[in-house]
């Protein structure tokens, strides 16, 4: 076999492989890193999570308008890229919660962009979103 034909068939297994999707369930045990900021209350009024309440409640996040809590006193960088009808979705949610200011200042195009969110979740960020889209 050439080194182009078994370089041809390796790229062919490998688009042919599955994407290995999100998991909810190691999702909800990530979010136990989050829920001494954040709550979620479904919005039925459900407390999925019993949180604290220095983040915004992410019950219902997935689809929700980007800092659209009402009398949440969000920073001016999150309430820009609000402003300009962002939406929260799984992988929007997935960047941000890896790196906040740098979603921030990707999303606003301003350097000095910051977020009051000084948590970085490292690993496991897409189950964590898949987990918050389970939560309507």
């Amino acid at each position: 076999m050439t080194k182009f034909t078994l370089l041809t068939a390796i790229s062919a297994l490998m688009l042919a492989s599955p994407v290995l999707a999100a998991d909810p369930a190691a999702g909800e045990a990530e979010f136990k890193k989050c829920k001494a900021c954040h709550s979620l209350v479904a919005s039925d009024g459900t407390e999925v999570v019993k949180g604290g309440k220095t983040g915004p409640n992410l019950g219902g996040v997935i689809g929700r308008p980007v800092a659209s809590i009402a009398d949440f006193k969000y920073g001016d960088s999150i309430l820009a890229v609000g402003a300009t009808g962002a939406v929260w979705d799984e992988a929007a949610l997935a960047a941000y919660v890896t790196d906040p200011s740098a979603w921030l200042q990707e999303k606003t195009g301003d350097a000095a962009a910051k977020s009051k969110m000084s948590f970085k979740l490292s690993a496991g960020a897409e189950d964590m979103a898949a987990y918050l889209a389970t939560i309507k």
